[in-house]
């Protein structure tokens, strides 16, 4: 076979691989053997880039930073479709279609709450990937859309077609998503429709390939090639896209509602947001009948989710100083029952979200849970608002130092900049503090702030000097526990000290990119002269940690801190494995299971990663190794039947 045929073959199959995982959930071979396919694919095309395919999965994971997006002309037009909000009013819209149709069939799908979509493909290719933008002209994504795993790059039939669908992000993928920015210093996403908007709209395609976004596809807007909606969405799956298996065939206006009612109950348990449910007449020869209004089709509806909302007052603002320095409005409410839980304070977000809604104290709004979790203002009670009522004071100076605000162009925010705030100085204590930076047991945010209100610590050096006298002398702490607190800032000295520089709270140095920043350098004092080549060269970081890392060791106040740290007896060495491809356990997948007697199951999964593997919850085909503790059961029994290899716990502490 030569070199192209052996492309060709390995493209082809690792593509039906990827189609099994990503879109069926039926993978047909283990991971290892699709990684072994893979790393002989890149191999192959390194040393014959001329015979790399358009549609290698290669291809999904290139390094490409876009200039921006270039406008794309839509050659058919994207209409969106028209809103009922209850049944009443679907009634009305369903009777309208019986007057020209009449026995119509219904085809009901979930509607998701995500990003309109559409993709063109010639000769069974992938060619572009736009927006829906206004309908007639989007902005062509096809980089980002080729890093969505679910999204085929060749159709399994050489066709043109032109398909529509809707991107989104799941929503364990969005509470990750927003856990690593939050530790990262940046602000949450809202909802996974914002995050999924935000993602397809990033100019660096690494992150988009990090997110995790999936798809659902729905439509074709080429000429129809099937008769019925249902037909269409049976050859979708077909061809290789991921096609929502939620849907039903309906005949009437009950059978339609029986299905809403279904959706609504199943809402919260599935792993994607949706907003509604969209009801298509099924024959699409009677959708060619029915038409288009000027601004939607008469063919279908979307019924959408009512939001539960609540009537309050806006009593007073807060503005609030985070570690990065940005200030965040929040405002303070008349309390109001909304979806079961008593809320009286809701996000404001940043200034431009005031002056877009024009927000102001004493002003009666509705309220709402953002994607059903932050309560947020949906609109102000014009016609309830007092003649006195004036627009909302927004603050140039900073509530914590009184250090002028800066609004920057390219952000929403307002951010103090003043590096001695001592608002950002208790959040960089409280963060320092925290599990995942030096884990210090008992240094919660109420002593943090008391310790900071009685000038007892000003930086995160002065954890170091504290007695356990002056933390007895605090609210609420005894003697006992003040000890406690001693001892475990006493042990966090000789932390790992990746948790030290994760703890320090540099801007977009999150506790991944700590872990590698370290593992390539050794020791933080080597890795605070580094250049930011040297660092950008580290794979899957990029130019803005590198900017980030360089910019924060360049400053004295950083230097001082070091020293100051140093000082006290921190451990600056990376203390984990140096992770190499022949690292013992790389890339093998371990299930802790039982009760181990030497380790904690954090220590032990710690020392697990730190020899390369991934450490798993469930014992499956694809484990290679069970640690096996005290009165192991029916994991140890499963593994055992699998024929895994079976780990003591000594084994593992003597590896």
């Amino acid at each position: 076979m030569n070199i192209e045929q052996k492309i060709k073959e390995l493209t082809e199959l690792l593509n039906k691989y990827a189609f099994e995982y990503y879109t069926k959930d039926q993978p047909s071979v283990e991971d290892s053997e699709y990684d072994r396919l893979y790393r002989e694919l890149e191999t192959l095309e390194k040393e014959n880039p001329q015979l790399i395919r358009s549609d290698s999965p290669t291809q999904r994971t290139g390094d490409v930073v876009l200039s921006g997006f270039e406008k794309f002309q839509h050659p058919y037009n994207l209409f969106s479709l028209g809103d009922v909000f209850s049944r009443e009013e679907l009634a009305a819209w369903e009777e309208r279609v019986r007057k020209d149709v009449p026995q119509p069939e219904y085809i009901c799908e979930l509607k998701i709450d995500g990003l309109s979509l559409s993709l063109y493909y010639e000769n069974g290719i992938l060619t572009t990937a736009a927006t829906r933008g206004d309908g007639s002209i989007g902005e062509n994504i096809t980089e980002n859309v080729k890093r969505i795993k679910d999204i085929p790059l060749r159709l399994a039939e050489p066709i043109d077609i032109v398909v529509r669908g809707e991107a989104y992000l799941p929503r364990k993928n969005f509470v990750k998503l927003n856990d690593e920015r939050e530790l990262e210093g940046l602000a949450p996403f809202a909802n996974p429709r914002n995050a999924a908007a935000g993602t397809l709209r990033q100019l660096d395609t690494k992150v988009v390939a990090k997110r995790g976004l999936a798809t659902f596809l729905y439509q074709e807007a080429s000429p129809a090639t099937n008769d019925t909606q249902e037909e269409v969405l049976e050859y979708f799956e077909k061809l290789g896209f991921s096609v929502n298996p939620e849907r039903k065939f309906a005949q009437n206006m009950d059978e339609i509602w029986e299905f809403i009612e279904h959706a609504t109950a199943m809402r919260d348990q599935l792993a994607y947001d949706i907003d509604g449910v969209v009801i298509k007449v099924n024959n699409l020869a009677t959708q060619e009948e029915l038409g288009f209004t000027v601004k939607a089709p008469r063919w279908a509806i979307a019924y959408k989710f009512p939001a539960e909302l609540a009537e309050t007052e806006v009593l007073s603002v807060d503005w609030t100083v985070g570690r990065t320095g940005v200030v965040t409005p929040t405002a303070n409410m008349t309390p109001v029952i909304l979806a079961q839980t008593n809320v009286s304070r809701a996000t404001l977000h940043n200034i431009d979200y005031i002056h877009e809604k024009d927000i102001r104290i004493g002003d009666k709004v509705l309220i709402y849970k953002a994607g059903d979790i932050i309560p947020a203002v949906q609109r102000v009670l014009f016609d309830k608002r007092p003649k006195e009522n004036e627009p909302m004071h927004i603050p140039t100076h900073c509530p914590e130092c009184d250090s002028e605000l800066l609004h920057f162009e390219d952000e929403v925010a307002l951010r103090c900049v003043n590096p001695l705030c001592p608002a950002q100085n208790r959040e960089k204590l409280i963060h320092f503090a925290s599990r995942n930076a030096m884990n210090i047991v008992g240094l919660g945010p109420s002593v943090i702030s008391q310790l900071f209100d009685k000038k007892l610590v000003s930086d995160v050096a002065d954890l170091y000097h504290l007695t356990a006298t002056q933390l007895a002398e605090l609210d609420k702490i005894q003697e006992k526990s003040a000890q406690k607190i001693v001892d475990a800032i006493q042990a966090s000295r000789s932390n790992s000290a990746e948790k030290l520089l994760f703890g320090l709270g540099i801007r977009h140095v999150g506790s991944k990119a700590a872990k590698l920043l370290l593992e390539e350098f050794a020791n933080l004092r080597k890795l605070s002269v580094a250049k930011e080549e040297e660092i950008s060269a580290i794979p899957t970081l990029g130019g803005v940690i590198a900017t980030a890392v360089t910019t924060y060791f360049e400053t004295e106040g950083a230097q001082k801190l070091l020293d100051e740290l140093e000082h006290a007896g921190l451990n600056f060495d990376y203390l984990g494995a140096r992770m190499t491809s022949d690292s013992p356990l790389s890339g093998k997948t371990v299930v802790l299971t039982g009760k181990l007697t030497t380790l904690t199951r954090n220590e032990a999964k710690e020392k697990l990663e730190n020899l390369g593997a991934n450490v798993s919850g469930s014992v499956s085909k694809k484990t290679d190794i069970v640690v096996a503790g005290v009165d192991a059961g029916s994991k140890l029994t499963k593994a055992q039947d699998l024929e895994i290899e079976i780990w003591s716990e000594e084994d593992l502490i003597n590896l």
